[in-house]
């Protein structure tokens, strides 16, 4: 039963992994279709304004970043509780 329980719980992590890959990676092949549906003789060039903010690959690298950080924190979290569980029962 453990190790059934193990299995899912890495698939559900990797799930919820792949899941945040495709929202966030999408983004980052968008493009902006100019109005009148493209780019024939008269066409008016497009102007992009920007006002700032963040860019879509930053944001994928902090989301990636933290899924890291709170991975390691949960391994190690489950280690330093599976260590105090052994350690009561020996002394029992």
């Amino acid at each position: 039963m453990n190790r059934i329980t193990r299995i899912l719980g890495i698939l559900a992590g990797v799930g919820a992994a792949l899941l945040g890959i495709l929202a966030t990676g999408s983004a980052a092949f968008a493009y902006d279709v100019p109005p009148g549906g493209g780019g024939g003789p008269g066409a008016q060039p497009v102007q992009v304004v920007t006002n700032g903010g963040m860019a879509g690959w930053q944001i994928t690298l902090i989301a990636l970043g933290a899924a890291l950080f709170a991975s390691v924190i949960a391994v190690l979290a489950d280690r330093s509780w599976l260590a105090r569980r052994h350690r009561s029962a020996a002394s029992a």
